[in-house]
């Protein structure tokens, strides 16, 4: 079995879900730095971990474009790809992204191995991440309703400003989780 990204992302919501610590929510291709690149899980803890998946079909040289992007917006990031694709993964990921390799099983189940674990990305930047946000979002983080007609960049250059990363990283992923819940609602 071949296995491309819809087969490991099936799988990898699965695995997510039955650890012992669960993500508060799971949201599928969320648009990062202003719709700039897209992610393809991201499971929501206290903080936002981003995962990208790269197929047996896939080219994981584009984690050196989206990586800029990822890297920008999530302290945590981890890349899921097929061994055919692992060297090249461990060559030209940044040693604070986690790897994970997947194969597919006897059975025709997905199969996790975990090469790296993910540590913090030192490049974590706070008003690129605030762009991760919907214009509502960035509001009520600044309890400013007057600054509606500002521009999405003002506010995230506010929000960058007065909070710090670690707060800030909390508090997108406790408004992304609220984002993810009301959809489901709905």
């Amino acid at each position: 079995m071949r296995l491309n990204d819809k087969e490991i992302r099936a799988a990898l919501k699965l695995k997510l879900q039955s650890q012992s610590t669960r993500p508060k929510a799971i949201i599928d291709e969320l648009q990062v730095c202003n719709g700039n690149a897209i992610a393809d899980v991201v499971a929501l803890y206290n903080e936002a971990h981003c995962y990208e998946i790269k197929g047996i079909s896939d080219k994981v040289e584009r984690v050196l474009v989206q990586g800029e992007y990822y890297n920008s917006s999530f302290r945590k990031i981890t890349l899921v790809t097929t061994e055919n694709h692992l060297e090249k993964a461990i060559s030209i990921c940044p040693n604070f992204w986690g790897i994970i390799s997947s194969t597919a099983g006897k059975s025709g189940d997905v199969r996790f191995r975990h090469i790296r674990g993910a540590k913090t990305n030192p490049h974590f930047c706070k008003e690129m991440a605030s762009l991760t946000l919907w214009k509502s979002e960035m509001l009520s983080i600044l309890n400013e309703q007057r600054l509606q007609r500002k521009p999405r960049e003002f506010l995230a250059q506010l929000i960058s400003n007065n909070k710090k990363k670690v707060e800030l990283s909390n508090r997108i992923c406790d408004l992304l989780v609220d984002r993810k819940l009301t959809s489901a609602a709905c």
